[in-house]
């Protein structure tokens, strides 16, 4: 389950005691999603995937203009 850690500028998801994350930074209307990252025992099943997609999905109900600095999301725009 993605959790959005608003605080933190930060969508996570918990797993066997590992944060996978996709960090963003909020400027007035845009958004720029920065850094994906999985911990490499983790890799291979998709939870960067859900992490991108939850965070284009809160990108876009708010209205935001989306950017991306990290290679991963790029591939989903």
């Amino acid at each position: 389950m993605v959790k959005h850690e608003s605080e933190k500028s930060r969508f996570v998801i918990e797993q066997d005691g590992n944060e996978c994350v996709l960090d963003y930074v909020l400027k007035g209307d845009s958004v720029n999603f920065t850094h994906t990252y999985v911990p490499f025992r983790l890799r291979g099943k998709g939870l960067a995937e859900q992490l991108v997609e939850s965070g284009l999905q809160w990108a876009t109900e708010n209205s935001f203009n989306i950017k991306a600095s990290c290679w991963y999301v790029k591939k989903f725009l």
